[in-house]
């Protein structure tokens, strides 16, 4: 028998630290599942989303300057509401200026495709002049687009119905992007209005899960879409305008688009030489050819410098990376991610690179690699 005072068996109770150690796993399950049940749920506006967070990252030191200039209200909608229709203006002016080009040249259109259809279309005077297959190119074209009734051939081998398919699911797409443009705008107002308390509690949420590197990431990231919007946009635009230039000096048609699209091409590395190529191609099919070749040798030079010297300077001195860093950030964001890559990707370098030198204990890029 067990002696008298010895307590007997007392009832099975899970020690603390053991629960509290259960509590928190599930804790983080259900916020795990949570947080993918929600990027699940919001999976078609992810990118919309991420375009309104570069968007405000980017123009976030402007917002900041024109709330110094004028306090916001009780309610702060006036400024979140301006920059925003400023950035929709921004987005949707280029195309309502190529909807209003194209309905100027629709009509010329329309009468060269008639007179194509009743005549045919005559051989181009360029062909005569190229230094190889001129006689086969002018063969192909008599046979097939010199004689009249060539868009009946042309018209009869195409499927109707598929010609109503491909309709209908143009009208969606863009249908689509409309829906997707309107929440980018939305989102982005509203990171305007409640930027400044989402900043702190990002920082917060960092340092809470990561501790000091947590927050520095984050500002790394922040400062690498600054730069990346510097080296990119803003030097595109500058290639844009000069360009424009030499494109109306040059006789290249339609000179204001051609450089708003050089612009949005040279955002892109190794985007603007297409752009400047297929306007000096413009101009040799008219037989300027002096002139494609004034064009095609300073795109080359506003290119290499912007390219070789601007850009560099912009992106690495505030990412704190190497430019080959930057321009693997920038050509692998855009095949993940597409156009939205071009900032995303360097960001996500940029956090990397921080992350390796505070492992390795290095505050600076290795010579070699500069």
């Amino acid at each position: 028998m067990p002696p008298k005072n010895q307590a007997g068996p007392r009832p099975f109770t899970p020690a603390a630290p053991d629960g509290e150690r259960t509590q928190g796993f599930f804790r983080a399950a259900l916020a795990v599942g949570l947080l993918g049940l929600g990027l699940y749920i919001l999976s078609d506006f992810l990118r919309a989303l991420v375009w309104a967070v570069v968007l405000s990252i980017a123009l976030w030191p402007l917002y900041q300057r024109a709330l110094r200039f004028s306090p916001p209200g009780r309610h702060n909608i006036l400024w979140p509401a301006l920059f925003t229709g400023l950035v929709a203006l921004a987005l949707l002016l280029p195309v309502l200026a190529l909807a209003v080009e194209a309905l100027r040249e629709a009509h010329d259109v329309l009468a060269y495709a008639r007179e194509a259809e009743r005549n045919g279309i005559p051989v181009p005077d360029v062909v005569a002049h190229l230094p190889y297959g001129a006689q086969a190119v002018t063969d192909w074209w008599n046979a097939h687009l010199a004689h009249a009734g060539w868009a009946q051939e042309l018209s009869e081998r195409l499927n109707t119905a598929s010609n109503r398919d491909l309709g209908r699911n143009v009208g969606k797409g863009v249908v689509h992007r409309l829906v997707l443009v309107a929440f980018c705008l939305l989102a982005l107002f509203f990171l305007f209005r409640d930027g400044r308390a989402l900043a702190e509690q990002s920082l917060t949420a960092s340092r809470r899960l990561f501790g000091s590197h947590g927050e520095r990431v984050a500002r790394q990231m922040a400062a690498s879409v600054h730069g990346t919007v510097d080296g990119l946009v803003l030097v595109g635009l500058g290639e844009g305008v000069l360009l424009g230039i030499v494109y109306y000096f040059a006789g290249v048609p339609h000179p204001v688009l051609f450089g708003a699209v050089t612009a949005v091409a040279a955002m892109i590395p190794f985007g603007a030489p297409l752009a400047f190529g297929l306007a000096a191609l413009l101009l040799v099919t008219k037989g300027a050819v002096v002139p494609a070749v004034v064009v095609a040798a300073a795109g080359f030079v506003i290119t290499f410098v912007a390219d070789h010297f601007v850009r560099p300077a912009l992106i690495g001195g505030t990412t704190q990376l190497p430019f080959l860093w930057v321009l693997l950030g920038i050509l692998g964001g855009v095949e993940t991610f597409g156009l939205v890559g071009l900032f995303v990707g360097p960001a996500v370098m940029a956090a990397l690179i921080l992350l390796w030198r505070d492992f390795t204990g290095t505050k600076d890029a290795p010579a070699a690699a500069k």
